[in-house]
């Protein structure tokens, strides 16, 4: 069994905020903007889990601006589909039926006040994986037809030699709650970033000393923690 774990969802460096965190642990997954603006789904007329519109949780002063911009749904939770045509996602090509596909996200205290930190989103459990050229068009469009890079077609030819997609089971969800994985910590220039917590490290390994989680590449779990990982992520509400 293999686990890898993959930053998602909106943040300072791509989209220019934190996704929003709620008193009680709740959050909303905010997508990142679609660069390509092909996408008919868009900050202003797409709803949330929690009753709200996602550009709601921008600040008042971009709101209006960014009402129609379009997003990027990926990864998304209706059936279960991811898709990546960069090369520091191309290893998760190697996911097979049964690993762990975790997600986290860049998340702020909405409406109170809890700073920036990295959070446990999500996960799913792979039934398919592999690059785009690997899948009959059949295939593409009865496990990934849903997908961002799937569902546009002028995307989809642009990226289908690199793009690597992963589909999820049945058994992979979208947390309830988010679960604090990061804490504050320090480059070598002693620049403030965030790393992963003491608490986490028992759970998915130190990652050979790179704990440096702000802006990762894929990350894989050693094989030591593989069981205590996945039983850890699929207690959680």
């Amino acid at each position: 069994m293999k686990i890898a774990l993959v930053r998602v969802g909106i943040d300072s460096g791509c989209g220019g905020m934190q996704g929003p965190l709620f008193q009680n642990g709740a959050f909303e997954y905010i997508p990142i903007p679609d660069d390509f603006g092909t996408d008919q789904r868009t900050y202003g007329n797409t709803p949330g889990r929690h009753g709200r519109r996602l550009v709601e949780y921008f600040p008042p002063s971009r709101q209006i601006r960014m009402s129609n911009q379009a997003i990027h749904v990926d990864p998304e939770f209706t059936t279960f589909t991811y898709g990546d045509p960069t090369p520091p996602k191309s290893g998760l090509r190697h996911l097979e039926r049964g690993d762990l596909l975790i997600f986290y996200c860049g998340l702020e205290g909405w409406g109170f006040k809890s700073g920036p930190a990295l959070y446990l989103m999500g996960y799913f459990e792979v039934q398919a994986a592999g690059r785009a050229s690997d899948f009959s068009p059949s295939d593409l469009q009865r496990l990934w037809g849903e997908n961002f890079h799937v569902r546009h077609r002028g995307v989809f030819e642009r990226q289908k030699g690199a793009l690597v997609l992963v589909k999820g089971s049945s058994n992979s969800r979208l947390l309830n709650r988010a679960v604090l994985m990061s804490a504050p910590g320090r480059d070598r220039s002693g620049r403030p970033l965030k790393v992963l917590s003491p608490a986490m490290r028992k759970v998915f390994g130190g990652f050979n000393g790179r704990l440096s989680f702000q802006r990762s590449p894929t990350r894989w779990v050693d094989e030591a923690f593989i069981v205590r990982a996945a039983q850890f992520m699929r207690s959680l509400d």
